[in-house]
């Protein structure tokens, strides 16, 4: 099967692209909503320039949702359209156990006459991060909420002790509820590691961000 990869740059999206290339399937395409406002990827923060370079090392073309948040769910529909007319036949989602987020996709899949795919769905939270650990997978912390998780994970890799931070604090090693994001840099699907600098930390409410670029 032909599908488009709802792509956030971030650690569930990859293993789910991971998860559809191991079973056989054929990606042709990475679907990224940008923030017109920001000019970064919504959630995980990728700019122009870095997003391309996912692109080449993904080895897929790439498909820009511009957006200013309103019109969010058209955006990702007209993308999903140009994803149809270059073969795709679904879309892949990395989303694991929150039903609403999933209803929402599917909608905007039926809407465009694409099957969905959940490849991730109800596997474990925690049993991912391990499985995405396991295969290899390189992801920086690119924000924390700071009310719940030290600023001092910023920039560093999901690792075992990055786990063992956030079993601690008690929170969601997963980061479903916002806990964290991340970028994914390396790992089995790439075809080279991503290059990339660390930049200055920001803070906005409860929430710290590391600028990678």
């Amino acid at each position: 099967m032909k599908f488009a990869m709802s792509y956030s740059c971030g650690k569930d999206s990859t293993l789910a692209l991971h998860k559809m290339l191991a079973q056989g399937h054929e990606a042709v395409c990475l679907v990224v909503c940008f923030n017109e406002v920001a000019e970064r990827s919504y959630f995980h923060g990728a700019d122009k320039s870095m997003l391309q370079r996912y692109a080449e090392a993904l080895g897929l073309p790439l498909l820009l949702c511009p957006t200013n948040g309103e019109d969010y769910a058209q955006a990702l529909e007209s993308g999903l359209l140009q994803a149809k007319a270059i073969g795709a036949e679904a879309v892949c989602f990395g989303d694991i156990d929150i039903a609403e987020n999933r209803r929402w996709e599917e909608e905007r899949c039926q809407v465009v006459g694409l099957a969905a795919c959940f490849p991730l769905w109800r596997q474990g939270r925690a049993a991912l991060v391990q499985e995405l650990l396991a295969l290899g997978y390189r992801c920086l912390i690119k924000s924390v909420n700071r009310r719940l998780l030290p600023t001092s994970l910023l920039g560093c890799c999901l690792d075992e002790a990055a786990v063992a931070v956030m079993q601690a604090a008690g929170v969601d090693v997963c980061g479903e509820n916002g806990e964290y994001h991340t970028l994914a840099v390396d790992g089995p699907i790439f075809r080279r590691s991503l290059q990339f600098k660390l930049g200055e930390l920001l803070e906005s409410g409860d929430y710290a961000f590391i600028d990678i670029s």
